[in-house]
Parts: structure tokens; sequence; C-alpha cells
């Protein structure tokens, strides 16, 4: 059986399969200074162990998409990116949803994150969503002006 979840705006949430990469690619390029390539999206969705969740309309649109990886008895959230046009619309807390959902059918136990300090909608939502500060890790994050800004270091217990 596929997994489905609902989402606002008319979409829903469905499992990532290998022919989104590009789209994926670019998406996560418009939201962040340093985007993957498609290539490094194909080798995810091409692993059962980083799974991808995706947010997209009926014809399969892809509004935005979550990535992350578990071993063992944790999971990371290694990216999530939301396109533009659909920023504000709870599209990020919909595919945070479905990946908690997932993860309580998983052996995971924990889940961690890393985001710039400075992403204030980022860093709030996952507040929001049970995240707590662990750790910091200075000069992380490029940034196009050449400096390198902090990450936070989240982690919530899963369950």
């Amino acid at each position: 059986m596929d997994k489905l979840w609902l989402a606002p705006a008319g979409l829903h949430i469905e499992m990532g399969e290998a022919g989104d990469a590009r789209e994926m690619a670019r998406i996560h390029a418009l939201g962040f200074y340093r985007g993957w390539p498609a290539e490094e999206f194909s080798t995810f969705l091409a692993d059962r162990m980083t799974p991808v969740y995706v947010a997209c309309d009926a014809r399969r649109r892809i509004a935005g998409f979550a990535l992350i990886r578990v071993v063992v008895d944790e999971a990371e959230l290694l990216t999530i990116a939301v396109d533009p046009k659909w920023r504000g619309k709870k599209i990020g807390r919909a595919l945070l949803d479905a990946v908690f959902a997932d993860m309580m059918m998983s052996p995971a136990k924990r889940m961690f994150l890393e985001v710039e300090e400075g992403n204030i909608p980022a860093v709030r939502l996952y507040k929001q969503q049970g995240f707590k500060t662990i750790s910091t890790r200075k000069g992380y994050y490029p940034q196009p002006d050449g400096s390198a800004a902090t990450a936070l270091v989240m982690a919530r217990d899963l369950g």
C-alpha cells in the first residue's frame, strides 16, 4: 500500500520517486545558497535508508519535499525545501507531520537536524514541532558574502 498524507492548499504528501530528482534540485537551489545537484537527489531517492517525502498536487507537481536518513534508531532531517510560491501555506509543517507519522512505524526513536540560526521561519517551525537546540556549529554554513553562519543542532524524541 502506498503511503499518502493530506496537506494544505489541495496538496498531498507521498513518497519520492526516481523521476523527482531534477525538480527537487530546482526547489532546493531556490532555498539554499549551495543547492544540491540532481545527481545527489537521484542517489538519495534510490536508497531505502533515505526516505523522501514530496508535497504535490494531483498532477504530481512538487511544491516541496523533506529528505531524511535513518540509521539504526536515529533519524536525521537532511534537508527540507518548499518552492517559494508555496511558502507560508504550512507545507513545511505538513511535510514534517508526514515524516513523524512515518517514523512512528520505524525503529527511529530520535530525530536530529541542523538549521542556520538566522533562518527564523525554519527555527520557529522546528521549535513548534518539539525540536530543542542541543548544540551549535560555528562557521558551518557558507554564505554568499564569504562569511559562514552558525548552525543550530536540534533534536526531538519520536513517539
